[in-house]
């Protein structure tokens, strides 16, 4: 499965990696030693969570994080 970050909001996000691991809020809390207060709070945008807690989630859990670069968009400035 694959999804393209920037059409969704950070707690999609986190909802969609959730959803992937089959885990209840509980069990996926627990995996990254987090509450599952800490897990709705991220999943209902209350809270915004980290990179580090989205490294610890790709690590746990077997997902693959690509960031690329569109050629089409020059960012240089000047």
């Amino acid at each position: 499965m694959q999804l393209k970050a920037t059409d969704y909001t950070a707690d999609e996000i986190l909802k969609i990696m959730r959803e992937w691991t089959g885990l209840t809020q509980k069990e996926f809390a627990e995996s990254i030693y987090r509450t599952e207060r800490n897990i709705q709070s991220y999943e209902q945008a209350e809270r915004q969570w980290t990179v580090e807690t989205l490294l610890q989630i790709a690590r746990t859990h077997g997902i693959d994080i690509t960031i690329s670069k569109d050629a089409k968009i020059n960012t240089n400035k000047g």
